[in-house]
């Protein structure tokens, strides 16, 4: 890009940057290729610095008072994310200026902000589709009432507002065109594929098996639809039913259920055989995985995960670990060979998947090897940053073209 550089300001709600790992891949990656980045996102743990620059990328944070749970704290969550993100956008655009909103969701409401100024200022509009929120509601309270017709509305007037789409998968790009309505040529695949320079293969750590033989490992949110009830049960199966004294379980990550995960282990019996680690730093994470023997991926079969694409997954064959899951369409897609599939939502299948994959270390690093090699010659982002800058020329007509890419 010749003169003077595009900027662009991304939005995300959820998670602080640069801990959410899609959000700063694409952050860097635009950095790196002449684009001038600001986002605004929340603190969290460990982010709370309401300004800094990382890598000559413009962070301005705000603070959320609560983790929301119900449809009530949903709406007070975002209302107060909304108001926080509309106000440093004005600080961003006096500061720096901005050419271009980068909005992903959840919340699927960050078209208002978006569309203003899209609509005052002639600024563009690019809606960065994270997750299906219509499915990801009905997962959560299991109904379609009310709200969910209005995460409907608002997930159509985000892509009704976007110049241009980013998808996950092609599940999501055919969600945009059919239930979006937006043109095929204007929404792009940008996979979350992982950095290899970050999911580093490391020499194990014995100790993280408790003194046992074998380690299960699980990454990701312990939330209602992430089924970390259904790894326990699993467990439990295995331990209890099957007299399995031999493995323990190792899970990262945080989240609205982790306490209640932790109570229901310990009145399940299995407290000793499962370890919960709570959100830790990455080598914490690099640790517990590149010692798993197996890792899994309990998510609950339902229609948002049926079409979402998993950044566990991806992670687990970056590191060339087997990995049993339940029989999702995306998680197929995405690991094809390196993963065993179990029943929809049978922990007693996944539990017998589990040992069986323990008691055939030969198949254990075939299908290691498999989705390793996958990743490095297919999945890594390197194969998705030329789709990210493709969607940009897409916004940005007169910007050189992208080698090799097409529409």
């Amino acid at each position: 890009m010749g003169g003077k550089p595009r900027r662009v300001l991304i939005l995300v709600e959820n998670l602080p940057s640069p801990f959410d790992r899609r959000v700063w891949q694409e952050a860097t990656t635009l950095h790196a290729n002449g684009y001038e980045v600001s986002i605004i996102c929340p603190t969290g743990k460990g982010y709370e610095s309401r300004y800094e620059a990382i890598d000559g990328i413009h962070i301005h944070r705000y603070s959320l008072p609560l983790e929301a749970e119900g449809a009530k704290g949903y709406l007070v969550e975002y209302s107060l994310a909304l108001f926080h993100t509309f106000r440093l956008a004005w600080k961003v655009h006096f500061a720096r200026g901005f050419d271009v909103i980068h909005a992903c969701n959840p919340p699927d409401l960050l078209f208002l902000i978006g569309g203003f100024f899209k609509l005052t200022m002639g600024k563009r509009f690019l809606f960065d589709h994270h997750d299906i929120n219509p499915e990801l509601y009905e997962a959560k309270f299991g109904r379609r009432d009310f709200f969910y017709k209005l995460m409907v509305l608002f997930e159509r007037w985000s892509f009704k507002s976007s110049d241009v789409s980013i998808a996950t998968n092609e599940s999501y790009k055919k969600i945009a065109i059919e239930r979006g309505g937006m043109k095929p040529e204007d929404v792009y695949v940008v996979r979350s594929g992982p950095k290899l320079d970050r999911l580093r293969v490391l020499p194990p750590v014995p100790a993280l098996k408790k003194g046992r033989a074998y380690l299960v490992g699980y990454v990701g949110v312990m939330g209602a639809q992430e089924g970390i009830d259904l790894l326990l049960q699993a467990a439990q199966y295995i331990v209890q039913t099957l007299g399995r004294q031999d493995v323990q379980f190792g899970l990262v990550g945080g989240g609205t259920s982790l306490e209640q995960m932790k109570q229901m282990a310990q009145q399940m019996g299995i407290a000793d055989y499962v370890t919960f680690t709570g959100r830790v730093p990455d080598q914490e994470l690099l640790e517990m995985l590149n010692t798993s023997d197996v890792c899994v991926n309990p998510d609950v079969a339902n229609d948002m995960n049926d079409k979402s694409t998993m950044n566990k997954i991806m992670e687990y064959m970056a590191l060339g670990k087997p990995i049993v899951q339940f029989d999702l369409v995306e998680g197929k897609v995405s690991a094809q060979q390196a993963s065993l599939y179990a029943l929809k939502n049978d922990p007693v299948d996944m539990a017998r998947k589990i040992v069986e994959l323990l008691d055939d270390p030969a198949r254990r690093a075939q299908m290691g090897e498999f989705g390793r090699h996958r990743v490095i010659n297919e999945l890594e982002w390197e194969y998705e940053a030329p789709k990210l800058l493709a969607a940009y020329a897409r916004l940005f007509p007169a910007a050189a073209p992208v080698p090799g890419m097409s529409k």
